[in-house]
């Protein structure tokens, strides 16, 4: 296939196990890890985990990237259509409360054929970076239940810099409305897990207050209560971030506070972390290959 899947409109061949893109990744999805996770937002994550997937390979090339891993080396299991609803099948019968698929922009054609196949009885989370086109995420309408999209920048500069993504702003806030159409505002159920909706995430990074607050205003003006907003301070330097001074430390007390008091003073319904998230401890394992 020639892809234009992602932003970056590569058209870019793919076969089934190699591509020369962005992503550089095939068709087939590759798959690092199946798993209950605990550590997503409380209403993701609830007692008994969130089911997700994760997927290798990725349309951003974040220099701070956690899960650099897979995301640059392509690390993983190459899994068919089949066998990735049959991971579905497997996490429902674990007691999750969800399928969380992590990463899947650049599979999304084989994500849709999974759904074919198997339809998860239960909320489906598509959890992304916002750099994702609204076409592509239409092939998703009525498949999804939940959006988890980050909203990394205010500044088309900084995410060039940082993630080699240009254009960022407004195809995440593009995206994000897409996917507000699709499964409309926030419902949580009796206890408190999440059945439809939007949560945007925000990572604060270290010596970068002034981009935070600037995505956080610019959420209020576009999205206003239609979404909660997920303000993270887990940020440890991973990937390249070593390599670059400002990035090479966590942030400070100081620095969260800062961005948090904008948080609640734009009366921004959603969630914030402790700091003591800021930790490796919270990476999870690739343990698929």
């Amino acid at each position: 296939m020639k892809c234009n899947l992602c932003p970056r409109k590569c058209n870019a061949l793919r076969s089934e196990y190699a591509g020369s893109g962005f992503c550089s990744m095939g068709t087939l999805p590759v798959v690092a890890r199946v798993a209950p996770h605990y550590g997503e937002e409380p209403c993701i994550s609830g007692k008994r985990g969130s089911g997700t997937v994760f997927f290798s390979g990725c349309t951003m090339r974040c220099l701070y990237c956690q899960n650099y891993e897979i995301s640059l080396t392509g690390k993983g299991v190459t899994l068919t259509p089949e066998k990735l609803a049959d991971c579905y099948k497997r996490l429902e019968q674990s007691g999750v409360h969800n399928i969380n698929l992590v990463t899947a922009d650049h599979f999304v054609e084989a994500v849709v054929k999974s759904f074919e196949i198997y339809r998860p009885k239960l909320p489906v989370v598509y959890n992304c970076s916002g750099y994702t086109s609204p076409v592509t995420l239409q092939k998703l309408e009525g498949l999804v239940d939940i959006y988890l999209p980050d909203f990394k920048y205010a500044d088309d500069a900084l995410s060039v810099s940082l993630s080699q993504a240009p254009n960022y702003v407004n195809t995440a806030t593009a995206a994000i409305q897409e996917m507000i159409f699709q499964v409309g505002t926030p419902q949580l159920d009796e206890d408190g897990i999440m059945r439809k909706g939007v949560i945007v995430r925000h990572l604060i990074l270290p010596a970068h207050t002034r981009n935070s607050i600037a995505v956080l205003n610019h959420l209020k003006r576009n999205f206003g209560r239609q979404v909660l907003v997920s303000l993270m301070c887990q940020y440890v330097p991973c990937g390249r971030a070593k390599e670059h001074p400002k990035l090479n430390r966590v942030i400070t007390r100081r620095e969260y506070d800062k961005v948090k008091r904008v948080l609640f003073d734009l009366d921004l319904d959603g969630f914030t972390q402790d700091l003591s998230s800021a930790t490796e401890e919270f990476i999870p394992d690739w343990d698929l290959g």
